[in-house]
């Protein structure tokens, strides 16, 4: 047998590391942006950082934006503005009630948008806001929608100028989504969004089995600083309880250009350069929607590995040559 050079192996590690490269390299909790128990600093006195509205209410083991009730809107959001250029946020949520299947609704949205606690008919806040939403929605509106299962979670990016199509479930203005068993389990359940490089990442956990599975992942995504984190919540003839049990905001540490860091982010326009058409929008057999073109990182990342793989095959390949140079010496 031929043993590969230890330097192969130092190769072909440094390949699987560099294809597996994340944004952010350290994570910092940003309190001032988190919501955990025992939920301190929430309400409306002017040193809060948490405010609500609606049918929300606080105890102190969950923040419940809606009971289990009909036509009920509740939200929370953060006082702070967020300033950080990457971020990851994770929510511990939980979605159940009385109602059997398909006889429930309507959903949690998350926020991060530039205004906050306006009652609306978007999950119980405003329509034609400006920022980025991730829709947990539980009820199916589009009976012609059956290519996908509900619950469902989407995201959507707006600059203010497009209004959220309920009778469509969003699907014109999405960026992607998943459909994801988030209701009565019996365990907690989780949502991830990362945005960092201009790249929006939603991944989530509703097993139990403590590992993220990827929902959503979309370049070209430009947000501003100074919005703010919120989440909220609505029911209709069809109902749920909406409990927020966390959200954890992390500062990711990234390098960014001398251009980036000195533009001045809270003028940013919400935007998505590589937004696909609405009959893009279709489910690939793994439950992910299709991927977008790759970004200039990605094409580097995979051509860097392309090239490392050459390498590892010429040295592989130089490695065996000499061994059976060695083997044929010894039969002359």
């Amino acid at each position: 047998t031929v043993t590969p050079h230890p330097f192969v192996f130092l190769v072909f590690e440094l390949c699987l590391v560099c294809c597996d490269i994340t944004d952010g390299n350290a994570e910092h909790l940003k309190r001032e942006h988190s919501l955990m128990k025992p939920y301190q600093g929430v309400g409306s006195s002017p040193t809060s950082q948490w405010d609500f509205s609606g049918s929300t209410l606080v105890t102190s083991s969950y923040v419940r934006l809606t009971p289990d009730e009909r036509s009920k809107q509740g939200s929370i959001w953060n006082t702070v503005p967020c300033y950080l250029k990457d971020w990851e946020m994770h929510v511990q949520f939980k979605v159940h009630g009385s109602g059997k299947k398909n006889l429930h609704g309507d959903g949690i949205a998350i926020w991060y948008t530039k205004d906050r606690l306006h009652p609306g008919p978007v999950f119980g806040n405003q329509d034609q806001f400006f920022g980025l939403a991730i829709f947990l929605d539980t009820f199916r509106n589009d009976l012609h929608g059956m290519d996908r299962s509900f619950p469902y979670i989407s995201a959507m990016v707006n600059n203010g100028s497009v209004s959220y199509d309920h009778g469509k479930d969003g699907r014109s203005s999405e960026l992607g989504g998943c459909s994801a068993e988030i209701r009565n389990r019996e365990h907690d359940t989780y949502l991830a969004i990362r945005y960092s490089k201009g790249r929006l990442t939603v991944m989530v956990d509703v097993e139990d089995k403590n590992e993220w599975k990827e929902c959503i992942d979309i370049g070209g995504v430009r947000l501003p600083t100074g919005y703010f984190f919120g989440a909220s919540a609505a029911t209709g003839d069809l109902s749920d309880n909406h409990d927020i049990i966390s959200m954890k905001l992390y500062q990711l540490m990234v390098e960014h250009t001398l251009e980036e860091e000195n533009l001045d982010w809270t003028k940013i326009e919400p935007s998505v350069s590589l937004l696909k058409s609405p009959k893009d929008n279709i489910d690939d057999p793994t439950g992910n929607f299709r991927g977008t073109p790759l970004t200039g990182w990605k094409v580097f990342l995979l051509l860097l590995c392309a090239l490392l793989g050459i390498v590892v095959c010429a040295v592989v390949g130089a490695v065996v040559f000499q061994k059976r140079q060695e083997r044929n010496k010894r039969f002359y």
